[in-house]
């Protein structure tokens, strides 16, 4: 195995500083020197990782970042012959662009792209116990998450049920200043992103689904900056948009389901396959549930993160793998010798 050369790290805005260190950790550990785009969105992020980089001593050349904007800076740097691999985390969009891009040089690339996640509540579930784990999957990082579970799909015969629980714990969110400790939710990362969100929010009233909870405009009390209200919506089928787009914020959409087989169709009734999370008693049987999930990660009534599991997605939600030896391998050409 030979590393590949000079790899391209371009990371997003919703966890800049950890994407650089992962990334870069992995792409090292293959041998390959690095050239990191960073968000324009998140300049202090970029600020204390690259000044702990430096205090750490590593050998110059060995990694640099480049700032600037992605249509510009990476681009470059999709498009530059002298590096061999590309590894992004970003939008849908962006990401076939880099694809189409770096096609011309015969790039190696890793994309790791959006998501339309469902979170699949089984009817042995405990309804409080599940609602709880649902809306944390549903608002990871203000929902600013491209594997937050924002398809919520229950049984219809205890739809009711479900419908309450969930409403009581959005409703138990609280909207508001990061510096303030009873905050769950923060802002948005800017004016654009807040107002596709009330686009969306508006699109899902528009459309038919039943609000249980939040809606429209700045939560009580905030007349100014980036807040959402914590939105559940309900009566949502897999046509609407709010339940086949990604949106990028707090809003959950709960889909119900008559029996086990039309769960697993509306699961997989996506265009992505980045994450899901499965909900149940018994675990065993919501592990056979989850084994016929087309997403590159099926959680079982945990969120917990594996860094040693690979992690990328099916269809729409890129292509390749990240984290433990799947990712490094990522960086690394095959190369067989043999002897007469």
């Amino acid at each position: 195995m030979l590393p590949l050369g000079v790899a391209g790290l371009i990371t997003p805005w919703n966890s800049n500083a950890g994407f650089i260190c992962h990334k870069l950790a992995t792409a090292l550990a293959a041998g390959c020197t690095t050239v990191i785009k960073p968000s324009e969105y998140s300049l202090l992020q970029t600020e204390v990782i690259t000044k702990a980089l430096h205090r750490a001593g590593l050998p110059d050349g060995l990694f640099n970042i480049v700032t600037g904007r992605g249509d510009q800076v990476g681009n470059a740097i999709s498009r530059s012959a002298q590096v061999a691999k590309i590894s992004f985390t970003g939008s849908t969009a962006t990401g076939k662009a880099i694809l189409r891009t770096a096609a011309e040089t015969f790039k190696r690339v890793t994309l790791e792209l959006g998501g339309k996640s469902p979170t699949l509540i089984l009817p042995d579930a405990d309804a409080p116990t599940a609602a709880r784990l649902a809306v944390q999957a549903g608002f990871i990082n203000s929902g600013q998450a491209c594997i937050a579970g924002t398809r919520i799909l229950v049984p219809e015969a205890r739809k009711a049920e479900f419908e309450r629980a969930l409403t009581a714990e959005v409703e138990a969110q609280h909207s508001g200043d990061p510096a303030d400790d009873s905050t769950t939710i923060g802002p948005m990362i800017n004016e654009k992103q807040w107002q596709r969100v009330q686009n969306y929010i508006g699109l899902g009233e528009q459309e038919g689904a039943r609000l249980l909870s939040g809606g429209p405009g700045r939560p009580d009390g905030l007349t100014h900056g980036w807040y959402i209200k914590p939105t559940l919506f309900t009566d949502v089928n897999s046509q609407m948009r709010i339940a086949r787009e990604e949106i990028f914020g707090p809003v959950l959409s709960i889909i119900s389901y008559c029996d086990e087989a039309e769960a697993i169709a509306i699961a997989n009734d996506t265009e992505y396959g980045l994450s899901a999370l499965v909900i149940g008693a018994d675990e065993q049987h919501a592990r056979d549930v989850g084994e016929q999930i087309l997403a590159g990660r099926v959680m079982i009534n945990t969120l917990t993160h594996e860094p040693r599991a690979p992690f990328g997605g099916f269809g729409h939600s890129g292509m390749g793998r990240e984290m433990g030896q799947w990712g490094i391998s990522a960086f690394l050409e095959p190369r067989a010798v043999t002897v007469a």
